[in-house]
């Protein structure tokens, strides 16, 4: 159960990331909103799974993921530009955190 909140949590770290960078510094509402929200859930879920979970593990899955999902999802959009290295690099990271639930 750590796991699956761990996870939701860095799914969450990109949303709130994603909306924090659409605020345009906290003057747009929607996605001030959607951040405060993302950012309180994320965090929750985090502390959460931290219950069970070395800390230095469950750090470093949260923000793998969200920072993957983040870059992945502004390369997608066309908000940063794609190429097959930043994938590549990506990929690492996700290996990263995949080599660390094996290791667990």
């Amino acid at each position: 159960m750590y796991w699956l909140v761990l996870v939701l949590s860095g799914v969450l770290e990109a949303v709130w990331a994603t909306a924090l960078g659409r605020s345009e510094g906290f003057t747009r509402l929607g996605p001030t909103a959607v951040f405060a929200v993302g950012l309180a859930g994320s965090m929750a879920g985090l502390a959460y799974a931290m219950r069970g979970l070395p800390i230095g593990t469950a750090y470093a899955v949260w923000v793998g993921i969200g920072a993957a999902l983040t870059a992945g999802w502004a390369m997608w959009s066309g908000e940063e530009q794609f190429s097959v290295v930043r994938v590549l690099l990506l990929a690492g990271i996700v290996g990263c955190v995949v080599g660390l639930k094996l290791t667990h």
